[in-house]
C-alpha cells in the first residue's frame, strides 16, 4: 500500500520548482503553454487527455505525475470506473511494475477525494 501523500508531494514539487521558475521564466512559461494546449478540449476531451497523461505517468513510474493528474481528473469529474479501466490498460501494457503504480494511483485517488466513487 502506498504511503505517499500526493497532495504534499504536489506542494513539495511546486515549492522546489519555484526558484527554477524564476531562473527560467521563458522555459517554464513555454512548458505551461504546452501543457495547456495539449490538455485543451479538441477531438479528445480534456478528461480523456488527462487519463492518457495519467496512464503515461503510471507506466513511467512517476509519483508526481500521478498526484498532479489525479488532482486534475477529480476536477474534471472523472469517475472511479473510468480511472480503473484506464489502469487496467496500464497493467496490460506495463505488467507488474504498472500494477504497483496502479495501486499507488488508487490510493492517491481515494486520499485526494475520499467521497468520489
Amino acid at each position: 500500500m502506498s504511503t505517499f501523500d500526493h497532495s504534499g508531494l504536489i506542494q513539495d514539487i511546486n515549492d522546489s520548482l519555484a526558484p527554477f521558475r524564476k531562473a527560467q521564466p521563458e522555459a517554464m512559461a513555454g512548458f505551461g503553454a504546452l501543457a495547456k494546449a495539449a490538455i485543451t478540449d479538441g477531438a479528445l476531451s480534456a478528461k480523456q487527455k488527462e487519463l492518457i497523461a495519467l496512464a503515461i505517468g503510471v507506466t513511467q513510474r512517476c509519483s508526481g505525475c500521478i498526484g498532479f493528474h489525479v488532482k486534475a481528473l477529480h476536477r474534471l469529474e472523472c469517475t472511479r470506473a473510468e480511472l480503473e479501466e484506464m489502469l487496467a490498460v496500464c497493467v496490460y501494457m506495463g505488467g507488474g511494475p504498472a500494477l504497483m503504480y496502479a495501486a499507488e494511483t488508487i490510493t492517491a485517488w481515494d486520499k485526494m477525494h475520499p467521497n468520489k466513487g
